[in-house]
């Protein structure tokens, strides 16, 4: 995929996230854990929000292909993976991780666990596309 197909496909796919996370919205009422439903709401919302202007902003990266390569990947599933795995979150009603909004919930072990593990391995990928756009955006010598 080349420099331009990656930034359209950012640009679509974090609307479509932002999409999903309006969705979401909607089933605030319906999951056990209504407040981590509204949470997945606003992470769908802001994450598909990331992504697009990750998308605008993807011809002013300089960055290797190789960097690219990982940036695109990791910013893609940081961002979905977060809205996922707080909806997840919000169904199973688990508190572990989330512990403001899960106040008073609690899911079966594996629920926790899979929520838990799902939510370090999302914020690892997350932090590292955020470093990665920010040494993309820095000023060039040549500037």
């Amino acid at each position: 995929m080349n420099r331009v197909d990656r930034g359209h496909r950012l640009l679509w796919c974090g609307l479509f996230l932002m999409l999903l996370g309006l969705l979401t919205g909607l089933l605030v009422p319906a999951v056990a854990n209504p407040r981590m439903g509204l949470s997945a709401h606003l992470e769908g919302v802001m994450n598909g929000l990331l992504l697009a202007v990750l998308g605008l902003a993807w011809d002013r990266l300089a960055l290797s292909e190789r960097a690219e390569t990982a940036l695109f990947g990791l910013a893609f599933y940081g961002a979905y993976a977060n809205w996922a795995t707080t909806l997840l979150a919000a169904v199973f009603a688990t508190n572990r991780r989330t512990p403001i909004a899960g106040a008073g919930y609690g899911g079966q072990p594996w629920q926790e666990n899979l929520v838990e593990a799902s939510q370090v391995a999302l914020a690892v990928a997350i932090i590292a596309a955020c470093v990665l756009a920010l040494w993309g955006l820095r000023r060039r010598a040549d500037d």
